[in-house]
């Protein structure tokens, strides 16, 4: 599946812009690893790291979240359904499935720990540069985001237990992590709308 048929894909599922700008968040999150994690482990095959394989699951992670919101049980269940009946690959279809905790419990691989401590640091990351008087990321800052990490009431939504897989699951420091996603999200911010 190409980038283009995701976002056609993802804007034709999520109709509410905001749920499409975190799809494109988790996108460059996504990629950033893809890239750092190559460099950090030469051991593993290429395969492992296709960069668009990765965007893409980024990207359709949260597709069916509005079709679902009624049955959250459901999510990532009706993507994997459109996906099936488009030949999409397992590998993506089982990216996507492992950021959700209630659907599939294992991560079984690199990309599949990325997606799920990618998930909610960009929402995290958001709601820092929303409190910044001109709401751009690029007046947010590594050191800002981990002093709001901390502050459980704010963004209380961000599970951050789950980000904090970013040292458990791919073995990257919480400040570093939060800066590789900062820096990726900051890259896309004219898409990201910030």
């Amino acid at each position: 599946m190409t980038r283009e048929e995701a976002y056609k894909l993802m804007t034709g599922m999520l109709k509410n812009r905001n749920l499409q700008r975190h799809g494109l968040a988790v996108e460059a999150i996504m990629k950033s690893l893809c890239q750092y994690l190559k460099q950090k482990h030469p051991e593993l095959s290429e395969v492992e790291f296709d960069e668009e394989e990765w965007g893409v699951v980024g990207m359709l992670h949260d597709a069916d979240y509005e079709l679902v919101a009624k049955d959250p049980k459901r999510h990532t269940l009706v993507t994997e359904e459109k996906l099936r009946s488009l030949g999409v690959s397992d590998r993506i279809i089982d990216g996507i499935k492992a950021h959700h905790d209630g659907i599939k419990e294992s991560r079984d691989n690199l990309m599949e720990k990325a997606v799920y401590a990618s998930d909610d640091i960009s929402g995290l990351i958001t709601a820092v540069a929303l409190v910044k008087p001109d709401k751009k990321l690029a007046s947010v800052t590594t050191d800002s985001v981990v002093k709001k990490f901390h502050q459980k009431a704010f963004a209380a939504g961000a599970k951050r237990e789950q980000i904090l897989a970013c040292e458990r699951e791919l073995d990257i420091s919480l400040e570093e992590f939060i800066g590789l996603a900062l820096k990726a999200m900051q890259g896309n911010a004219q898409e990201l709308g910030l």
